[in-house]
Formats: structure tokens, sequence, C-alpha cells
């Protein structure tokens, strides 16, 4: 698939000038970070040396005060708690991070899970009929919960309370709950707004250790769990989110949480873990459980601290994982195989696919991996309890939510974002929806958005590349949204006689940019249709990422190729 190649804006040269003195880099860095909102050595030292110091007050937060009072008098009057979060990692993390610490100072408490099939996504009114059913007072709930204004009525008119700690964004009323905790809410002014949920759940057990003179350590011990939560739910990595994956990434290698630590028994040594390291491989295994089997698994192994029991739980969600990814790769395959088929599809913008019997759980992981391959608006869907069920996904620029909520009137249920979204319909209603959601598509998509792109941050020369070049480039880091692993762009590079495809169609190369010079390895991921060209020593320009490859104990400098363009 062709891709566009953007270079980024280019900054004042003379901030550029006076950034690289002040903290003794050079320009290209300087450069980079100067892209980046980093214009002076005070903001710079904020940026490489994140301080846990720089966490706001939780109190800057509207209803921290109120929550915490109705926590204290839930304790106080020995209420029953329910501690209540969705079934993916932003969910299972926030729930295993409070429960765990309320659970060493109150044990009157339990926590739920909504089962993805029954239940659905956020408060369901069976969570409030067994919480009512069983005696709880208090409902505690992370990472949902801002936009039910009838649940929490329901629950309010049989005595129940809500404490809401959510960071999605608010609907036109809030819900009647004892206290709201969300920096997106227009009245709140919380310095940082893009907290993940399990952020806004570390937020409220740090307001309730500051006000009872707890041990601020009691509070940082979950600091692994919210990284993962940051890096698994893509939100921003700056300001509180870049503490919070500093110092957690740092946690999970030296001192996990035990469940944690189990997980990882079976994954390679690191010197550090990355972003990366949560994305491909903690976060999946935590997200599987509820995608394939039950969300509590999780919670479970990050609150349990028996090392048989929680080895026992790792194998069991490493299991779910696994089946995971059978039903993933074999739905993927039979979607590439109903698109191939399909003579009208080269003429479509959007791609809509329905199959009875495709597993819930993965069809919107399906969904990512067919705009992997096509790069258009695309929606998987399935048949769940006699209806049409599906998630969406959009590519680059384009309002995925808009265009669905134009076909609102055909659908029973649907929500979501610009770039994700779910959707629910009666089956006899799908050809009619295909067909409009193609339309609206039509309509609204530009020529821009049906294109990937490569934004770069700068053209380099790879001499540039040194060892002290890439070890303050790693100062970088975390990265992720908000703060992406620099892009760089070199051309006139060539191999010098060993390329070799790898793997499932990976390019492995050796590259130089002038005689006699410096040989850099590289990789290019499913860039093996190349092959031909860069083994006959053609020249082309690359975009690329510089990281670390780890192998067999080794590490070395190596160039992950996101593109290839011969001239």
């Amino acid at each position: 698939m062709t891709k566009r190649w953007t270079p980024k804006i280019e900054p004042d040269k003379n901030t550029v000038e006076e950034l690289s003195k002040s903290i003794n880099i050079n320009r290209i860095l300087s450069n980079i970070l100067v892209q980046r909102g980093i214009t002076n050595f005070e903001e710079a030292k904020k940026f490489f040396r994140p301080q846990l110091t720089d966490l706001h007050s939780p109190f800057l937060m509207k209803g921290m005060d109120k929550a915490i009072e109705r926590i204290d008098e839930a304790i106080a009057k020995e209420q029953k708690i329910l501690i209540y979060g969705d079934y993916d990692v932003d969910g299972t993390t926030s729930v295993a991070v409070v429960y765990s610490f309320f659970l060493k100072r109150y044990p009157n408490l339990d926590y739920y899970i909504p089962d993805r099939y029954t239940e659905g996504y956020g408060i369901s009114f069976m969570s409030i009929d067994w919480a009512n059913n069983n005696g709880f007072s208090l409902i505690i709930a992370l990472d949902c919960g801002i936009k039910s204004v009838d649940k929490v009525a329901y629950a309010n008119e049989r005595g129940i309370d809500f404490i809401i700690c959510d960071h999605h964004l608010p609907g036109d009323e809030i819900p009647a709950a004892v206290a709201v905790l969300n920096p997106k809410q227009s009245d709140c002014t919380y310095p940082f707004k893009e907290l993940s949920g399990c952020g806004i759940g570390y937020k409220l057990i740090q307001g309730f250790a500051e006000k009872h003179q707890i041990d601020s350590k009691d509070v940082e011990e979950f600091l692994d769990l919210a990284a993962v939560s940051v890096a698994s739910d893509l939100v921003p990595i700056l300001d509180e989110n870049r503490v919070l994956a500093h110092y957690g990434l740092r946690k999970l290698k030296e001192s996990p949480n035990d469940g944690l630590k189990a997980l990882l028994e079976s994954y390679p040594d690191r010197p550090e873990f990355t972003v990366n390291d949560i994305i491909f491989f903690i976060g999946p295994r935590i997200n599987a459980a509820g995608r394939i089997a039950d969300a509590k698994d999780s919670v479970r192994l990050m609150t349990n601290h028996n090392l048989e029991e929680t080895r026992r739980i790792a194998f069991q969600v490493n299991q779910h994982n696994n089946e995971r990814r059978s039903f993933d790769q074999n739905i993927t395959e039979q979607a590439l195989e109903m698109v191939e088929k399909d003579p009208d599809f080269v003429n479509r913008k959007s791609t809509v696919l329905f199959h009875s019997e495709w597993h819930k759980g993965v069809i919107g992981i399906v969904a990512s991996r067919l705009i992997e391959k096509y790069y258009r608006p695309t929606i998987i869907l399935t048949e769940s309890n006699g209806m049409a069920t599906g998630s969406a996904r959009s590519v680059e620029g384009f309002d995925l939510y808009s265009a669905i909520e134009s076909c609102s009137d055909l659908l029973d249920q649907y929500g979501g974002h610009t770039h994700a979204a779910g959707l629910t319909m009666k089956l006899e209603k799908l050809p009619l929806f295909i067909e409009r959601f193609e339309k609206a598509v039509v309509a609204n998509i530009v020529e821009r958005s049906m294109t990937p792109e490569i934004e770069y941050d700068m053209e380099i020369p790879l001499r540039t590349i040194t060892p002290k070049f890439f070890s303050v480039l790693k100062q970088f880091s975390p990265f992720g949204p908000g703060n992406l692993n620099p892009v760089f762009m070199s051309k006139n590079v060539w191999d010098v006689g060993d390329a070799t495809i790898v793997g499932n169609n990976h390019l492995k190369l050796s590259l130089t940019q002038e005689e006699g010079g410096r040989i850099f390895k590289a990789i290019g991921f499913n860039l093996g249709e190349h092959y031909d060209k860069v083994s006959q020593g053609i020249s082309f320009d690359i975009c690329f990422i510089i990281e670390e490859n780890h192998f067999n104990g080794h590490i070395n400098l190596q160039l992950n190729i996101k593109d290839i363009l011969f001239r």
C-alpha cells in the first residue's frame, strides 16, 4: 500500500539553537524537542527528569473532597463498598488498584466486572440489582459511568450511592452521583485532562492517602498498574501520564505487582521495560480474559499475592490469550477471503463484513487488521442474541462516529468516538445499513484519508546515529500518543548485499549511505515485497525509527523501517 510521507513543520531556528546550547545536545535532537513544545531549559528538565512531585494535587479535581467524605462515611458506618470497573485493561487495572488499596484498610468491600456478552460496556442494571441483593450501599465506578444517568438514578432509588471515576467525555447531563471525578467535566479546573480511567482511580487513592496521612509509598506501589493502563488505553503520554508511565515502567522492572511478575515469567528478560512491552505483551493478555472468558481472572491476577496462585492464574490468562489469537487469526483470514471474493469491493470506500459465527470478543481486533490491509473505514459484525453486533474502526481524518450516527434510525444501540465505535441492529436491517454507511463514507471522506500517512520528524544522514545520539534519544521515552518515537527520513541508502526475508514477510537489511561508511542493521516488518529491488543494490529512501534489538541476550542498535521509497 502506497503511503504519504509528510515532514513535520520546521520549528523556529533561533529557539532550536538556544535550546541546543542551554541543555548541550545537538541541533537535531533539540529540533525534535521544540517540535514537541519544549523550548527552554526548565521545560526540558521536566521532560527528561520527571518527578513524582510533578503530579498535581488530587484535590484540584472537582468532586474529590465529596468522594473521600462519602468513603469515610461508608467506613465509619461499616457499609459495604463495591469497586466496579469495565472488562478491558484500563477497567481491570483501575479495579485492582482501588480494591487493593482499600482492602488493606477496610475489609467490607468487593469488586464487580460486568460480563462483555450479557451486560455489555459500563454500568448495567444487572450489576445494580446484584449490589442491591447483596447489601452494598456505595459503588465506586471506575473507567465508566459518566453517561450512566439512568443507571445511577436506578441505584439511587434503591438506596445505593455512586462515586464515578471516569475519563470519557461527559454527555449533556451528568449522573446524580454523590461525586463525579472526571477532569473533562466543563466546570472541572483540574490542570490535566487526559488521565486514563486507572489514572483517575490513582488520584482517588492519592487523595485519600493525603487526607489520612498515609505514607505515599502505599500509593506508589500501584505505579506499575497505572503504567499498564496508560500504555494500553493509548492516552497521551504527557504531563501526569508521562510521570506515571516513567515510574511505573521502572517499578515493573524492579519490583512488579505479583500478578504481573507471574505473567512476565514467560517473557524474555529485558534490561528495562518500555511502553511497547505493555502494548504487545501485558495488555493483550489482561484484555484476553474479558474477550474469551471472565475479566475477573485479570483482576484476580493483579490482586493476588500468593506466588503459586498467581502463577496458576497467569497460566490461565496466557491460555485465554492463545485462544484469542487463534480466533483473531482465523476470523481475519475469513474476512480477507470475503473481501477478495467480492467483485464490488474495489469500488467501495468502506468495509462492512458480517458472519454469524465470528467471536464477538475479537471483532474489533479484526477490524483493525483489515484497516492495515485496505485502509478504509471498517465495521466487522457478528450475531449475538439474535442481533447483528459489531465493532468499527476508522482511518485518520474520518469521523466514524458521525457516519454511524447518520444511520442511527437503523440501529438499536451505538456508541463510541471518532476513531472507534460499537453498534447493534436487527439482522434484517443489515443490508440497508451497509448501503447507507457506504453512502455516508463516500459523501464525507476526503482523498487524503484514503491513504495512510507517515509523518516524519526530520531528514537526517545515517552518520548522525551514534551511541551518544541514541543515548539522548532514549531519554525521550516513554513513547506513545503525544510523544511518539521520533521518525526519521534518510535518502539514497542501499543494502550492502545480505538482504533476506525473515519470519512472515519481514525484510532484514544491512544499510549504508556512503561508500565505506558505517553499516546499520535494519528490519522492515511486512516489507518483503521490496526484496527483489533492494537485493539488486538499488538505492532508495527510508522512513524509520531507531531502536534497540534484544536477541539471545545481546542488544544491538537497529533501524525499524516504516516504509521504503524507490525513486
